[in-house]
């Protein structure tokens, strides 16, 4: 049996499905295509900015204000909700609809404070990757197969002081992308793809004087997606997660009791293999194997690329963004998103606003993608949330 696609890219699945290219690519360009230096992994979905905030941000997250998405920037940061006892979030976007226009994240977030140093999360991931018509060999149709992934996790974050505070989480990971009547290249009966994985975070965060204003300076960070590898065959090859890490600092100034202004700076990096330089006949001529295990993946690779140093440094992408809030009700936010072209050339612009009425807040985020006929370009993300509960 074969697939045929209605209303779908065969460029973007092949982007998406480990069993129709070598892996998937958590670095692939904005224009649908695959970098040739892109760093491959499965599941690049946990990857991609779920709430509009830091959407509207540049995708910088990290360090800001504590939120109930803390759960996917830096669930350290839950420790220091303060708003309520309890704090819910929906978001809503749909993805890539340049290509495709029945694909869209959805993201479910949730924060209890036990106590004031310590508070649980919980988060729901799901990515729907539209329909998919399937036929024979004869052209006969046999049917509507919808692929999909999801993750779930738990988050517990705990401060120590008043300034400082750890997080850690637990994931599991689901990837159905195949009907399990499809084979592989090889032959291979595929399958849905299981993983576990688990988060260490970190926030600190100090109130100061800067040029006479109360102001607060704050820094983070997440190491996410530390797991198994994942297969979608019983005896095929496995692929890395995005083990990811972020950096991140926000600097807020309180210019009077109604302005107050966030600036922010997150950098990212795969904590994956970059893969070598071979030769026609697989062997490595430049560059490390990446046939490693996980823990050998994640500290080699500050070190393997191809490139040396360059290349490595190529590989972060840089995500400013600043915020400006009004009597803490309105927001107006913008931000840049950089990565380097010869890892995936994912370059734009983002903007948003957020409305906070009582216990409810709405945001709103806007991609304009600065490269032309981007599918990445006209993205939006929705975002409602809800706080409800006295502290204890």
């Amino acid at each position: 049996m074969k697939f045929s696609y209605r209303k779908t890219s065969l460029t973007y699945i092949t982007l998406l499905i480990p069993f129709f290219a070598a892996a998937q690519s958590g670095g692939s360009n904005t224009n649908g295509s695959s970098s040739a230096n892109a760093i491959p992994t499965a599941v690049p979905f946990l990857n991609i900015s779920p709430d509009s905030r830091s959407g509207a941000m540049g995708e910088a997250g990290v360090a800001i204000s504590p939120d109930v998405n803390a759960n996917y920037w830096n669930p350290s940061k839950l420790a220091f909700l303060d708003t309520a006892a309890n704090a819910v979030s929906l978001s809503y976007s749909p993805w890539l609809r340049h290509l495709v226009p029945d694909v869209s994240l959805s993201y479910l977030s949730f924060a209890h404070k036990l106590d004031n140093r310590n508070t649980i999360g919980a988060s729901l991931r799901y990515f729907n990757l539209g329909s998919i018509q399937l036929i024979d060999a004869n052209q006969n149709e046999q049917g509507t197969y919808r692929p999909s992934e999801f993750s779930f996790d738990v988050s517990f974050a705990r401060k120590f002081g008043n300034d400082f505070s750890l997080g850690l989480t637990a994931r599991y990971i689901h990837s159905d992308l195949s009907n399990q009547s499809f084979a592989s290249g090889g032959g291979q009966q595929t399958k849905a793809g299981n993983a576990f994985a688990a988060d260490i975070s970190m926030y600190h965060t100090s109130n100061v004087q800067q040029f006479g204003k109360d102001a607060s300076f704050s820094y983070g960070v997440n190491i996410s997606n530390i797991g198994t590898k994942m297969s979608y065959t019983d005896v095929g090859p496995s692929y890395f997660l995005p083990t990811n890490l972020k950096l991140g600092i926000a600097n807020t100034i309180n210019i009077d009791d109604l302005n107050q202004f966030t600036f922010a700076f997150d950098i990212n990096k795969l904590l994956v293999p970059t893969p070598p330089i071979r030769d026609a006949n697989g062997n490595i001529i430049k560059g490390k194997s990446d046939d490693v295990s996980v823990p050998a993946g994640i500290f080699g690779s500050f070190t393997d690329a191809p490139g040396g140093f360059s290349e490595e440094f190529k590989e972060i992408t840089f995500s400013p963004g600043v915020e400006y809030v009004y009597d803490q009700q309105f927001a107006i936010r913008a931000g840049y998103f950089y990565e380097n072209p010869a890892k995936g050339g994912r370059q734009y612009v983002t903007m948003g606003l957020g409305l906070k009425y009582d216990v409810f807040r709405f945001d709103f985020s806007y991609l304009a993608a600065t490269q032309q006929a981007s599918p990445l370009a006209n993205t939006l993300r929705f975002t409602l949330a809800l706080n409800f509960g006295a502290t204890k």
